[in-house]
């Protein structure tokens, strides 16, 4: 199976909230294409782009990530060895994956989503997913230094609008803030406890918009 395809599998089995849409059927690698279905002149600005439109037969998706990222990370497999040396790329492909799942699922339950809400799931996404790779990679140990690999800055693109930029910068305060807490309740103290922090998770995946941004800043 692909990478997407398994990114999305590791999401779907990290949550227990499966799809019925595979991510590998939506997928697009060539810039032009992405933006051909946008009626853009110019390719994406990013290396990952969710393309939705709605239409009388419903919403329509494709996921751009650049075929660039997704040969490296070929390479260098991140399921096998996720390090400093592919954390980035890993980082990019599965927030798109993120994005798909979370509007495919949340549409087979007939939810909404905003994209502050899909922009703070993948935050914690990236987070959960990395988490649950590193402990399998390293016999259980602790990865001490994920938080602040991935949250300690955000660095944004300086093409976005002030709208996007604030909105992005939001969903990296309250998934920090709720993946710090995660860390500090369930995984730093003398008793590790897994297992709670997994319902934790799945019960975080399942609130809605604005129960989603107010338990991220309020978790304790």
């Amino acid at each position: 199976m692909p990478l997407p395809g398994q990114l999305q599998t590791l999401l779907a089995d990290l949550y227990d909230a499966p799809s019925e849409h595979d991510v590998h059927d939506y997928l697009i690698t060539n810039p032009a294409v992405a933006a051909a279905l946008q009626d853009a002149a110019a390719p994406p600005a990013t290396d990952e782009q969710l393309l939705i439109a709605e239409s009388e037969a419903g919403v329509e998706l494709g996921l751009y990530v650049d075929a660039a990222v997704l040969d490296r990370l070929q390479r260098r497999c991140p399921l096998t060895a996720l390090d400093e040396s592919n954390l980035a790329d890993y980082c990019t492909v599965l927030e798109g994956v993120s994005h798909f799942h979370y509007v495919t699922w949340s549409a087979r339950h007939d939810r909404s989503v905003s994209l502050l809400e899909l922009e703070v799931q993948a935050e914690v996404d990236k987070y959960a997913s990395a988490l649950s790779l590193l402990l399998a990679q390293n016999e259980g140990r602790f990865p001490a230094d994920l938080f602040r690999r991935l949250f300690a800055a955000c660095d944004l693109l300086p093409h976005l609008s002030d709208e996007e930029r604030h909105r992005y910068t939001e969903a990296h305060r309250c998934a920090a803030r709720f993946c710090e807490r995660l860390e500090t309740r369930f995984l730093r103290r003398r008793q590790a406890r897994p297992g709670a922090m997994l319902a934790e998770l799945r019960s975080f995946y399942r609130l809605g918009s604005h129960a989603k941004l107010r338990h991220a800043l309020q978790f304790a």
